[in-house]
């Protein structure tokens, strides 16, 4: 007994996880600070290659002699690229590990934006912002993976966090690209070139994660499957074998997402131009432009918390929509008289894109249903935005005003509503893929 009594008293057993513990939990508390960190960052550089583009986008016409088709087209590339290069991001992720493509994707942002203005000609001006917006669209597609598996009870926070330093990043770009531009000396490719500083400095924080983001998601997904099968074992198909095109709230978040992107590359692309159209000055274009996208930076990170607290989310897609109706048709009859009326307007509508967000979080039960869900939701959804800017150009041009692409924008609207309120019912797209 004496031997007994000694061995269950011993020291060590009981000390060691003791001593150990305080120097684990503060590690995990400084990597989840650096990993907070360097998602505001990488947020912040999710935007400024095309809002800054959109502030000087007159200026580089006429440098690059581009037509209004041709910029057009290039309002479009944005979309296109995140597509094309969206779907692409889980494969990599799994293959690689989240943090070391995005890491990859922040440094691609830097050289994109760094060479771009620099290049000599349209052809080449397009394959560098595509070398940025592949950054982009990568990146686009894994932060709500990120946020998902690292945060997973606190999604509507985290996600109000990331669009919040979003929606700075973007109204930045969109007001100081002109002042910064006439301080530089009036050239517009210096102004464009700046921005690349930016995305540098979100490059350090993702290194660490990088080196070891492979091993860790591969415990991750291991886990989660695991977890799966635990919990669905009376239907052992679904967790290996989600079909996602099987899921309607997939399909009408898809197309949410499509319509609220097409709304946001045409304000961030031609929304400047319109008020300058209209006799603003382009400082005060800029500004404006700017103040749209301010709009997202309260709004960005209230919109997400609130709507993870609803069951559904289609009142909150509704007040949006009625806000982009209203101005639009401002922009129709009083583009100068109303212009920070329509331009606050336009701003609450455009936080469709923090919400669509969101939805993607709460409409999956899993970190891989959530990687699956973003990928599919951003590509097809940028796919589907792809002909909006493009249009909005083309009609511009022949009718030599902005009535019928304003008209444009303004029917768009009523579909994106539509299809945001079935995207924003309480179920998930595992529960319905496996239903049929």
């Amino acid at each position: 007994m004496v031997s007994e009594d000694t061995r269950t008293t011993t020291p060590p057993p009981t000390r060691t996880p003791t001593v150990a513990e305080p120097p684990r939990t503060a590690t995990r508390a400084w990597r989840t600070r650096l990993l907070m960190a360097g998602i505001v960052l990488a947020a912040l550089n999710l935007r400024p290659a095309i809002t800054s583009l959109g502030a000087l986008l007159e200026e580089v016409r006429d440098g690059l002699g581009m037509s209004g088709s041709m910029a057009g087209l290039l309002t479009s590339v944005p979309p296109l690229c995140f597509a094309v290069f969206g779907v692409m991001a889980p494969r990599l992720a799994r293959r690689l590990g989240a943090g070391a493509v995005v890491c990859a994707g922040m440094a691609a942002i830097t050289a994109g934006l760094l060479i771009r203005p620099y290049t000599g000609g349209t052809a080449g001006f397009l394959a560098a912002s595509a070398l940025a917006l592949m950054g982009i669209a990568v990146s686009n597609v894994l932060m709500p993976v990120i946020v998902k598996r690292n945060f997973p009870d606190r999604v509507g926070s985290m996600t109000g966090l990331y669009s919040m330093a979003l929606a700075l990043g973007t109204s930045a770009a969109a007001a100081l690209t002109v002042p910064l531009t006439e301080t530089l000396g009036g050239g517009w490719r210096p102004g464009l070139a700046l921005w690349a500083a930016l995305a540098a400095v979100a490059v350090p924080p993702w290194l660490l994660f990088a080196r070891e983001g492979r091993g860790r998601q591969e415990q991750r997904e291991q886990r989660e499957q695991r977890e799966q099968r635990e919990q669905q074992q009376e239907q052992p198909e679904r967790p290996d074998g989600l079909r996602i095109t099987r899921s309607r709230t997939a399909w009408a978040l898809a197309l949410f997402f499509g319509l609220q992107a097409t709304a946001a590359y045409v304000t961030m692309g031609w929304m400047a131009q319109i008020f300058r159209d209209a006799g603003v000055s382009a400082g005060e274009a800029g500004l404006l432009l700017a103040v749209t996208m301010a709009m997202g930076v309260p709004l960005a990170y209230v919109i997400p918390r609130v709507a993870a607290r609803l069951p559904q989310q289609g009142p909150i897609v509704v007040v949006l929509g009625v806000c982009g109706l209203a101005g639009y048709t401002g922009l129709y009859l009083a583009p100068a008289q109303g212009a920070w009326a329509w331009a606050v307007l336009l701003g609450v509508a455009n936080c469709a894109f923090p919400l669509a967000l969101t939805m993607v979080g709460m409409r999956a039960g899993t970190g891989a249903g959530v990687a699956q869900l973003s990928a599919f939701a951003q590509s097809t959804g940028y796919l589907i935005s792809i002909p909006g800017p493009l249009l909005v150009g083309v009609l511009y041009q022949h009718s030599g005003g902005w009535g019928l692409p304003l008209a444009l924008m303004a029917a768009l609207m009523l579909p994106q509503m539509a299809v945001g309120v079935l995207a924003g019912r309480p179920r998930t797209v595992e529960d319905e893929a496996a239903a049929r």
